[in-house]
Formats: C-alpha cells, structure tokens, sequence
C-alpha cells in the first residue's frame, strides 16, 4: 500500500549523494513519506513545476511548502523527529557542525566533480583535484583520529550529510582510496555505509518514469 495522502512527497534519485542524506535524515526521523524515484533525463512536470531549479531532492509536504534543498529536507524532519539527537553534536555545536557541512558543500564538492568528472570541466585534471580534496581528508582524518565519529562518540547530523560525497569519492577510484593514509576516514566511512539504515536508504525501487505509475511508501516494510 502506498503511503497516506498526509505523508510528504520526495522526488529522489537512488545515487545522488544530496538525495542519499536527505533519505537518510528521513529515515533515521522516522519519518515516512512517498518517494518518486526518478529517471534524470525524464522529470515529471509536477516536479519542475513545484521546484523549477530541476534538481533533487525535491520534498513536497502536504501543506504545500516545498523544500528543495537537501540539508533544509535534512534540519526540517530533524527538528520534527531526533532520537539520535543528531541536531545536538557531542563535543560541539550545531552550528560548528553545520559549517563543516558547508565545507562539504562548496570546496570539497567543487574538486569532487572535476576529480570524478574531468571531461565534463575544461582544463580539469584528475590528479590535481584528488589532491585539493585530500585537504578535506586531512581535517576529517584529524576529527576522526580523536574521536569515533566526526564531533563524538555518536554520529551527528553532519556524519549522515557527509558520508555519501566521501562515498561518492571513494568509488571513483577505490584501489587508489583503501591504499590512501586516511586510516580513520576509511573506518568512519565504511562503518557508516555498512549499517542497516544505509542498506535501506539505498534499496533499489522501481522508476518514477513518465507514465507515473512507480511509487513507494519510504521507510519500506521488512518484506520490501
């Protein structure tokens, strides 16, 4: 059964890394909601009209506020929900947490694109964006190296916002990132990525495709 009219609607995409956290913020919240998997190069109208920037994840409540942008999907159901009190880093504030997050964002991302992509960015070389990347690594790999996860002996909102960029990184050259000296990074990482609540975020659904026919409750049922 699909979920009921009050649940919110999520256009997603499955490998999206912005996606990934939002999904995993709702999750990890409880907060259950219809997602619309989509395919890229075939958006729903409904979408682009909710949300004409075009890009995922899109969270249409049933108020009729959109929220169109991960880390906002992320802080709206936490606030909502935190039994893991995700919102309440251990050995630091919210705001400090949120300024790495940024750092995700913005510098780290840019060199992520150009190191995974560097035909799609005129001039990009590879090697050198995986350089400027692991200026990131270090100041994780120092976080990580004192303590369990990034502000603490528990993960905060800024682990689960993180996790799926470094993934994103690791997979685009996995020999060359298990070989790397980011020994606590490479822990974290995979600690995070092997939990049950990742298995979830991550399930394979059928597409939202054109003819709207492919929709799923989220969380699934353990059957699913």
């Amino acid at each position: 059964m699909i979920g009921e009219k009050s649940d919110p609607i999520l256009y997603s995409f499955r490998r999206c890394p912005y996606a990934m956290r939002a999904r995993w913020a709702l999750f990890l919240s409880s907060q259950k909601c219809i997602v619309r998997e989509l395919v890229l190069r075939d958006k729903p109208e409904h979408m682009l009209e909710i949300s004409p920037k075009g890009t995922v994840p899109v969270l249409l409540l049933p108020t009729g506020q959109v929220i169109d942008e991960s880390l906002d999907i992320m802080l709206w159901t936490l606030k909502n929900y935190d039994p893991e009190q995700l919102l309440a880093p251990e050995s630091t504030s919210l705001d400090e947490a949120l300024n790495l997050i940024k750092i995700n964002d913005t510098e780290f991302k840019y060199h992520l694109d150009r190191y995974k992509y560097p035909n799609r960015y005129e001039g990009a070389v590879a090697e050198f964006h995986r350089s400027e990347a692991e200026k990131f690594f270090v100041k994780l790999e120092e976080k990580l190296t004192q303590n369990t996860y990034l502000f603490g002996s528990r993960p905060c909102i800024a682990d689960y916002a993180v996790a799926p960029f470094l993934r994103q990184f690791r997979n685009t050259d996995t020999a060359w990132f298990s070989a790397s000296k980011y020994h606590a990074l490479i822990r974290w990482l995979e600690a995070l990525l092997l939990t049950a609540g990742f298995r979830i975020v991550m399930n394979k659904y059928p597409l939202y495709n054109s003819d709207h026919s492919a929709q799923y409750s989220f969380p699934p049922s353990e059957e699913a």
